[in-house]
């Protein structure tokens, strides 16, 4: 059974809260002893990861803040990786790797600079001191982004192994309806020939005929049922399928999708398209945080957005592509982008990607009322 995550979190808060707490009570120097207000500084460190997941930048901020007015305040020391090092976890964790790292270096750079401003043993604070502090917000950071990262290639494996049955599925589908389907409708189109062809006044035969016939439409009716179900039925209004792995692995997902109902076609072509651009953001952008998908009604057609805030991916050229006249995307969109393509032009709709410094973009307007 999984831990909640709101009760991990109260979990983490307490270890924090009770670490600071045994360390600031065993009065490591500082100018004032430890007092209420001290104590009440560590619990408040503790609460602040009940909202590490939904804003662990701001966490992260308010902890190194709160570390430079403590010690302001002359208590005891604490060290800068202890106070810190679950904030910088969750940071990591979060995707955002950058800011821990910065966040970690500008502390350790303003404490080395007091310290040693100070008069402190430069040997000390720098050989021993700061190597401790360095090695263990490096292995907070580092314990965060692997696990970030695991999350991701799990989601992305779950992810595959969701599109591989599916496809399989489709193509047993496919060989029921074109063999199957086929051979019921051949019996059924003889059946009535028969009937047709038949000397009049043998009702025997004539009832044999009708029931072949009849059986074959019936089968052929429950063909088509079983075909329906191995396809699936997927719709804009249930994504969680397509985001639900996205969430898991720890990704900020907002969604934002018309409420009333879609021409079908339309429907499965706009979710297919967030599946692969969903699959598109676990494979080439692991540094993202955020996946937004927007889709809106208006002027008679679709207008459907997912975007991520990933980094630029080498693999993938930056700027923008759009549906060529042939219905390709242009050259240097990347793998895994034709399919979206396809889909908007078959609807007579267009597709248009874009990569810039705020992460990668995929927008495409697809007609409501025609197909191909």
């Amino acid at each position: 059974m999984r831990t909640p995550p709101w009760l991990a979190d109260a979990l983490i808060g307490v270890a924090v809260t009770g670490t600071l707490a045994a360390v600031i009570s065993a009065r490591q120097g500082g100018e004032h002893p430890p007092d209420p207000i001290a104590y009440a500084w560590a619990a408040g460190l503790g609460a602040l990861m009940l909202a590490r997941r939904h804003h662990p930048r701001a966490v992260l901020l308010i902890s190194a803040l709160g570390l430079c007015a403590y010690y302001a305040a002359g208590y005891p020391a604490v060290g800068v990786a202890v106070p810190l090092a679950a904030a910088l976890f969750s940071t990591a964790e979060a995707g955002f790797l950058l800011a821990s790292v910065l966040t970690a270096g500008g502390v350790l750079a303003l404490s080395l600079t007091f310290r040693l401003l100070e008069g402190q043993d430069a040997a000390y604070v720098v050989g021993y001191d700061l190597v401790s502090h360095v090695t263990l917000m490096a292995a907070a950071i580092a314990l965060g982004d692997g696990l970030r990262s695991r999350r991701a290639q799990r989601a992305l494996h779950l992810r595959e192994n969701h599109l591989r049955v599916r496809e399989e599925r489709l193509a047993i589908a496919r060989d029921l309806h074109d063999s199957v389907g086929h051979g019921l409708s051949i019996i059924s189109l003889h059946a009535d020939v028969a009937r047709e062809a038949a000397p009049p006044g043998n009702a025997a035969l004539d009832e044999a005929l009708l029931r072949i016939r009849q059986a074959a439409d019936r089968t052929m009716a429950e063909l088509r049922g079983a075909v329906g179900a191995l396809r699936g039925t997927v719709s804009l209004s249930d994504l969680s399928p397509v985001l639900d792995p996205l969430r898991r692995a720890g990704f900020d997902v907002s969604v934002r999708v018309p409420a009333g109902s879609l021409p079908a076609e339309v429907d499965a072509a706009a979710y297919r398209i967030v599946q692969e651009a969903v699959t598109n953001v676990l494979r080439h952008a692991p540094e993202a945080s955020r996946v937004s998908v927007s889709a809106t009604v208006s002027g008679g057609a679709l207008h459907l957005t997912v975007g991520d805030d990933g980094p630029a991916d080498p693999d993938l050229d930056a700027g923008t592509a759009a549906i060529a006249p042939d219905g390709n995307p242009d050259a240097g969109a990347g793998h895994g982008l034709a399919g979206m393509a396809e889909r908007a032009r078959a609807l007579g709709g267009t597709l248009r990607l874009a990569h810039t410094d705020a992460g990668f973009t995929v927008e495409a307007e697809l007609p409501l009322g025609r197909t191909a």
